[in-house]
């Protein structure tokens, strides 16, 4: 009976010291968390060429770099490893100012990537879920005598509306210019032009659902071609 106590007493004092440094862990990284964010008043946000008044970046940031050609407005929350980067490589002097420009209040989730090399605008009130990929250039191929990774790319501006929704792991491809209200799906590709008040979905993505005047939302039963550039 004393050997049962003694060993029962043995593994209770295991669970609580695994427990106690478990706590101590996560407060830890909590801390760290805290800490770690980016707000107005830190030097990184200094960097930008604009960081709004209630704007944070979360902790732990992705790669981000060329920020004097990056715009946040104010109250938006960037998630944990978001990257922002404008050019390719850090110190590149752009030919245009901003670059990138995130709105008013937008969100933009967990591991996004924005991209920007000529001019990516996202409008207030955005929501981007985690993973969405944002760029304005992308690799040309048509030249078949050179490799794809040896052509000079080739880059077109992107705008996406205000209120706007894109779905965790959308794409949004040099030209794509997304209208107000548009709700993108997940895993969505999007080039051309998308109408304000629309859902679209698929590869290419595709209008399935709008809204119009005395009608209200109605389905796109077969869909129709978004207006692609060019």
């Amino acid at each position: 009976m004393a050997h049962l106590q003694r060993k029962n007493l043995t593994l209770r004092l295991r669970l609580s010291l695994l427990h106690a440094i478990s706590a101590a862990l996560n407060g830890g990284l909590d801390l760290v968390r805290t800490l770690g964010a980016v707000g107005p008043s830190d030097p990184l946000a200094k960097r930008f060429g604009k960081f709004g008044a209630g704007s944070c970046i979360a902790f732990p940031h992705g790669t981000i770099f060329g920020e004097q050609f990056i715009e946040v407005g104010s109250a938006s929350i960037l998630g944990p490893w978001v990257t922002l980067s404008a050019g390719m490589v850090p110190g590149q002097k752009m030919v245009t100012n901003p670059v990138i420009r995130i709105g008013n209040r937008c969100s933009i989730g967990f591991g996004s990537h924005i991209v920007g090399h000529f001019s990516i605008d996202i409008g207030d009130d955005v929501m981007c879920a985690p993973y969405v990929y944002i760029t304005d250039q992308n690799h040309a191929y048509e030249d078949i005598e050179t490799p794809i990774g040896l052509q000079w790319p080739k880059e077109d501006t992107v705008s996406i509306g205000a209120g706007s929704w894109l779905g965790t792991g959308s794409i949004i491809l040099p030209g794509a210019r997304i209208g107000e209200h548009v709700t993108v799906a997940a895993g969505a590709v999007v080039v051309g032009e998308v109408p304000s008040r629309s859902v679209v979905a698929g590869v290419p993505a595709r209008v399935i659902k709008q809204y119009e005047e005395g009608i209200g939302w109605h389905a796109r039963t077969n869909g129709y071609s978004i207006h692609l550039p060019g």
